[in-house]
């Protein structure tokens, strides 16, 4: 019951591009929301909880449909009847045992550190998930499909995640530079030819790729986001490739124009990991070679981040090589120990 108390407030001043990242946030839920009488809880983040609801119901409010919020009351004294063809929003744990229309049809986790709070199952079937690890730039990271496509909300809320993070990523992750040179030497990329790597980030791989083509070849790298790309030249790796801006779904290249692509960590972050391969197929000549790299494993990176394994995972290896098979690639080789994950297919 504490959770649903009205707390006191721990809002902090906002920069203006902190005010608009709230404001786009808030716009790609209400889109989401569905036609009619709809019951949304916010659940996850202790006194946090009630701050989003509260700007969730005002941001509803805004888009012109009814909207009750159920802060300050309590599911004994409320009566679904009195909103029977609003919005209703409420907050924390208890409201969300108590559903007031016997279900919840809308349910947002907000994700804050620790990563674990021994409540894994009340995250699991929530059907929008928000990264609220900083309360001044929230990000969704999942939206379950009943709510639409998740097309509508990628482009601004991964470029929103990783606008943040670029600048401290290589301090998080350099050390995995030696990880992906190996990967690189391994696939056995073609010399001399032109090797795009999408979804480059700070470019850790730009070296390794540039070395295994050589001087008369060529690498392409792409990013979504620009502080990513500006990190790339601060790091002095822009002299490696030809950096482009773009999203990975639209590759700014012709068709059957590159002989490799490299992909770290990627597929997971597409909202249709098929049409993204269909899209890397377009551009890569046949025989080309696609490597899909991550310097963790499946199982530790799952563990990492406070989940389990599914087998129907996109990087599973029966679903990739199905998704591989359809979208234009054979499976060649298939490694997911614990210190990396290294899928490597030849263009059909």
């Amino acid at each position: 019951m504490a959770d649903d108390a009205a707390p006191v407030s721990t809002e902090r001043a906002m920069t203006a591009a902190q005010d608009r990242r709230w404001e786009e946030l808030l716009r790609n839920i209400t889109d989401m929301l569905p036609a009619g009488p709809v019951c949304v809880v916010v659940d996850g983040a202790g006194e946090q909880n009630l701050i989003v609801a509260e700007r969730l119901a005002a941001a509803v409010h805004d888009t012109g449909r009814a909207c009750t919020p159920l802060f300050g009351t309590t599911p004994s004294t409320w009566s679904a009847e009195s909103s029977a063809d609003a919005i209703v929003v409420a907050h924390g744990p208890h409201w969300r045992a108590h559903p007031p229309r016997g279900h919840w049809d809308v349910v947002i986790w907000l994700r804050t550190p620790p990563a674990g709070n021994g409540r894994k199952s009340a995250k699991a079937d929530a059907d929008i998930v928000i990264d609220l690890h900083d309360p001044t730039w929230p990000v969704i990271r999942h939206s379950t499909a009943r709510l639409g496509d998740r097309t509508r909300w990628y482009l601004t809320e991964s470029r929103a995640f990783f606008a943040t993070r670029a600048a401290t990523w290589d301090t998080k992750f350099g050390d995995d530079l030696p990880a992906y040179a190996a990967a690189i030497t391994e696939a056995g990329l073609p010399r001399d030819g032109v090797v795009v790597d999408v979804g480059c980030g700070t470019g850790r791989a730009l070296p390794a790729l540039r070395h295994a083509v050589g001087p008369r070849g060529g690498v392409i790298a792409v990013d979504l986001t620009p502080e990513m790309l500006a990190q790339v030249r601060s790091h002095g790796r822009a002299e490696y490739a030809a950096l482009a801006l773009a999203d990975a779904r639209h590759l700014p290249l012709a068709d059957a124009s590159v002989d490799a692509v490299f992909a770290a960590g990627l597929l997971t972050h597409l909202p249709d990991a098929d049409a993204g391969l269909h899209e890397l197929a377009r551009v890569t000549r046949p025989g080309g070679l696609l490597v899909l790299f991550h310097p963790s494993g499946r199982a530790a990176l799952a563990a990492r981040h406070g989940r389990t394994l599914s087998p129907d995972e996109p990087l599973a290896e029966a679903p990739l090589r199905r998704s591989m098979h359809q979208t234009g690639w054979r499976l060649t080789s298939y490694d997911d120990p614990e210190h990396r994950f290294l899928a490597i297919a030849a263009r059909r």
